[in-house]
């Protein structure tokens, strides 16, 4: 049988890849082994004596003071994790396994370097975390809080900025912000420097940026007290940037899509599919509290004429300059549609009286009867209008728009219009 080399404690620990750490009841470093300079990144003679919260990370000093409360009760910890800074400034990630032996006085813990790891999780964290964001709708804040709550949880900071150049002006505005901090200067100035220079990252200030696409920055602010980022801090924000730019883009253009879906393109006036549901809204909110509405209907008389003797381009500027004048003549809470060509809907919800309908519609008539002034000519164009009113008139979407349909061409036949020049 082969016999074992003599073995000490120095030998077998030295070659551990993790480090052997026993400390005294205050706290001090009395044994480090090999492993420790590689961990810690300090060598063991200057850390030998010294407190271990010296070394490590502020923000988890008093979880780590409960932590060795219980473990000098007698409850072993083995799988705790905290922060500690190395010497050159970035941040180490420890796993300590750590128990108390009373007779000797000192507590005994084996640290593993779990780094790597957490940087790794960390990252599939921010991909998962702005995936899911991204495919919330609603208000952009939506994503940015999921953000700013990643920013603390993986960076241990409370100030979160989220800065977008302005397509207009081109300043940069504080999209979004998580914490108190008032004075953003400093933060605009990074974010300024950092799209100005095509930078990917940046410090300053104690801020890190990092870009947002070609319009943008987030930010993130260290708490009192904390380290300088490090590399590592610069490589995870950026990587959460790019992946938040990507998310910015995807919901934009499921913006762009939903609006191309529910809005006419010319008029940029609710389609026929958005004005039925609201119809549809607004009338189980009248049947519910027995409120009044009306369907205006309305279309442009001899309005082919126009097309064939000026052309579609001066078509659809008079169709946009209906539109406006159509908007400028109700309330905001009214709906202006396009169903097609030049047919168009208003909807006049909460009627203080059924009679309240005719001033809008005799409103309607006279602006949309006065001049128009295009580049090819001016045009002198009447609508012919229909109305129906709720509940007098019926009780659905589809009965009120087919009875203000039927008043419109009623209208028509009796009407005599001059025809457009």
């Amino acid at each position: 049988m082969t016999r074992l080399p003599e073995l000490t404690l120095d030998v077998v620990s030295d070659l551990l890849l993790d480090a052997i750490c026993i400390v005294d009841t205050g706290g001090h470093f009395l044994y480090i082994s090999a492993a420790g300079e590689r961990i810690f990144g300090y060598p063991a003679g200057e850390m030998l004596g010294h407190n271990m919260f010296e070394f490590m990370h502020p923000g988890d000093h008093q979880r780590t003071r409960d932590t060795v409360a219980d473990i000098m009760a007698g409850r072993p910890r083995p799988y705790f994790e905290n922060r500690y800074v190395r010497k050159d400034g970035s941040t180490a990630h420890i796993m300590w396994s750590a128990r108390w032996s009373a007779d000797h006085q000192f507590r005994i813990a084996v640290a593993r370097d779990i780094t790597e790891r957490k940087r790794t999780e960390a990252r599939q964290a921010a991909l998962y975390a702005i995936a899911d964001a991204a495919n919330l709708l609603g208000d952009p804040d939506q994503l940015f809080e999921r953000i700013r709550r990643l920013g603390a949880e993986l960076f241990g900071v409370k100030e979160v900025m989220v800065a977008l150049r302005h397509p207009d002006t081109g300043a940069l505005d504080i999209a979004y912000r998580a914490g108190t901090h008032t004075h953003d200067q400093p933060a605009r100035a990074l974010a300024g420097r950092l799209l100005e220079q095509n930078l990917a990252t940046a410090t300053g200030d104690g801020w890190l940026a990092a870009r947002l696409g070609s319009g943008g920055a987030l930010l993130v602010q260290a708490p009192p007290g904390s380290p300088p980022f490090g590399e590592a801090d610069h490589d995870l924000l950026h990587f959460m940037a790019a992946q938040l730019a990507t998310a910015m883009e995807r919901k934009q253009m499921l913006q762009q899509l939903e609006h191309m879906a529910r809005f006419d393109p010319l008029t940029d006036l609710p389609n026929r599919a958005l004005f039925l549901d609201r119809l549809h809204t607004a009338l189980r909110h009248a049947q519910r509290e027995r409120g009044l509405l009306a369907v205006l209907y309305l279309d442009l008389d001899k309005f082919k004429q126009v097309n064939d003797r000026h052309g579609h381009h001066t078509g659809d500027q008079l169709l946009q300059q209906v539109a406006r004048r159509l908007v400028s003549c109700v309330r905001e809470a009214d709906t202006v549609a396009r169903l097609g060509g030049d047919e168009f809907v208003v909807l006049l919800e909460d009627l203080p009286r059924p009679e309240a309908a005719a001033p809008v519609a005799d409103k309607i008539r006279a602006a949309l009867s006065a001049p128009y002034t295009l580049p090819a000519a001016t045009l002198h164009i009447t609508p012919s209008l229909g109305m129906a009113l709720f509940p007098e008139h019926g009780l659905s979407g589809p009965e009120l728009m087919a009875r203000a349909d039927g008043a419109m061409y009623r209208a028509k036949r009796t009407t005599k219009e001059p025809p457009g020049h």
